[in-house]
């Protein structure tokens, strides 16, 4: 595991799309699948990674908290599952079913998604307004697996409902810090490492 960082995407960066299975219905999904929701959250996550399974929680209950609201929430795994198993399409759908998780769950083999959100780690978060241009990306929270601070989601969540709301997005944000994704040999981005 190498602690890898948020790229920091700039903001305003209008939201690549993808076409990318769903892992429990199999259904493609793209950003039109999203086009009636007034904001859009894009978290790059994976099954294996302790840094996940740390706030994992509190992803189930971001789903839980914004399932009714404007808010659309689609989850990326792109590690490589080949050398790492728990993180394949059929493993996420057991995680998804597990965890009940209300959000999509996609898998991105290629790796070009990842690559074309400048996803750097898990877990990784991108926020998008109703132009779905990027106006947060960076923590979820101060918390960590290796501090005593609590999983709030505080970060992401202030973005989030000033998305909602309309208002602006501190420009004030901290990358977020996890496992670096997983890329197949090879395949590694020029901002990786």
């Amino acid at each position: 595991m190498a602690l890898t960082a948020s790229t920091m995407l700039p903001l305003a960066t209008k939201a690549p799309d993808f076409n990318l299975p769903e892992v429990v219905s199999g259904k493609a999904t793209s950003l039109s699948t999203f086009a009636d929701k007034k904001a859009l959250l894009v978290m790059f996550i994976c099954r294996h990674c302790p840094f996940v399974k740390h706030v994992q929680q509190e992803l189930v209950q971001l789903g839980r908290d914004y399932f009714t609201s404007d808010l659309a929430i689609v989850a990326i795994s792109a590690n490589d599952a080949k050398n790492y198993p728990d993180d394949a399409p059929e493993s996420l759908q057991a995680f998804s079913t597990e965890q009940g998780l209300n959000f999509t769950l996609c898998y991105d083999e290629s790796q070009e998604t990842a690559k074309a959100y400048t996803a750097a780690c898990t877990p990784d978060f991108f926020v998008f307004d109703d132009q779905r241009q990027l106006v947060y990306r960076g923590q979820l929270d101060d918390s960590r697996p290796s501090n005593d601070k609590p999983v709030t989601g505080a970060d992401l969540r202030a973005a989030i409902e000033a998305v909602l709301a309309g208002k602006p997005v501190t420009s004030e944000q901290k990358p977020s810090v996890g496992c670096n994704i997983k890329w197949k040999p090879g395949n590694q981005p020029s901002y990786f490492g």
